[in-house]
């Protein structure tokens, strides 16, 4: 008799212990986040970027909205012979979310102040490709590299394919390196994506 009921019991653990693994996984393999692109009232980026992180903070959503960026890029500009670099919006009217698609996010954004809604067919949301991504610097993987500021690269894809540069700066967040190579005759900084160089083994 005791036999039966420890029977009963370890399988009613084991039945349990499976119901918890179900769930997990469940919880693991859930929706997954993608970029969407808002667009906005002019002049309202970087208070909607506000807002939502506001509402993401009061509401709980960390787990569902990961974040919102405006896209800002170095502008050098000369006046009067003073030459002037400055961020300004990569595009104007637009912002960038990382979110998990559902009812309670669109509609968090969508009714956030100064929205005008998501880009995409018919308003309807499109996550944005990896291509459409990466130059907005948005990381989608980690590519290895072997190199650091300093060193001397090949360039082994792209328009500068056989091109021999140094690396004077790293941008980790978008992946890329800065080098100088020569052009008509004089040195020129070119951006070029981390896995189109190689360190060169001189």
């Amino acid at each position: 008799m005791a036999d039966t009921n420890n029977r009963d019991i370890t399988e009613e653990m084991v039945e349990e212990t499976a119901a918890e693994f179900e769930e997990d996984a469940k919880v693991e393999t859930g929706p997954k986040a993608n970029w969407y692109v808002v667009h906005t009232y002019s002049g309202y980026e970087n208070k909607v970027k506000a807002n939502i992180e506001k509402t993401i903070e009061n509401r709980h959503l960390e787990d569902e909205i990961l974040e919102v960026r405006v896209p800002m890029q170095d502008v050098t500009e000369v006046k009067n012979g003073v030459r002037k670099t400055s961020a300004k919006k990569m595009f104007p009217g637009y912002v960038l979310i990382n979110m998990i698609m559902n009812d309670v996010t669109w509609y968090v954004v969508r009714n956030t102040r100064g929205v005008t809604g998501f880009v995409g067919p018919g308003s309807k949301p499109v996550p944005l490709s990896d291509a459409e991504m990466k130059p907005l610097g948005i990381k989608t993987e980690n590519v290895f590299i072997n190199f650091t500021e300093g060193d001397t690269v090949n360039v082994i894809a792209g328009v500068w394919k056989d091109t021999v540069g140094v690396v004077q700066r790293m941008d980790m967040g978008k992946q890329t390196a800065t080098i100088m190579v020569e052009l008509f005759g004089r040195e020129t900084p070119v951006e070029i994506s981390f896995d189109e160089i190689n360190k060169a083994n001189y």
